[in-house]
């Protein structure tokens, strides 16, 4: 398993619009069969961050991703929605495991 977690903030008045696209890109996501999981969660305190925490079976589905029709929509409409540009980090499930710790 890949877990990748997307940091992005938003302009203010973009969040609305934001949400929206995000959630598209979320449910078809969900359908590929490389991704294991696609959240996307709002900070609490601060609406404009959120982070989209991806779980890809592969690293390979990684790519197959972003070569998907619904991840291009999604990158193109929300560009111009962002306050910073968005980052992210890539993590290695430790738990559960598969038992070759």
């Amino acid at each position: 398993m890949l877990i990748v977690h997307v940091h992005v903030q938003v302009k203010p008045e973009h969040v609305a619009a934001f949400q929206s696209a995000t959630l598209a890109n979320a449910r078809a996501s969900v359908q590929e069969p490389g991704i294991a999981r696609f959240d996307v969660v709002q900070q609490a305190d601060d609406p404009t961050r959120f982070v989209l925490v991806e779980v890809y079976r592969t690293a390979a589905a990684t790519t197959a991703h972003k070569e998907t029709a619904h991840y291009a929509a999604w990158r193109d409409a929300v560009a111009t929605m962002m306050a910073v540009p968005r980052t992210s980090v890539k993590y290695s499930n430790v738990f559960p495991d598969d038992g070759g710790w």
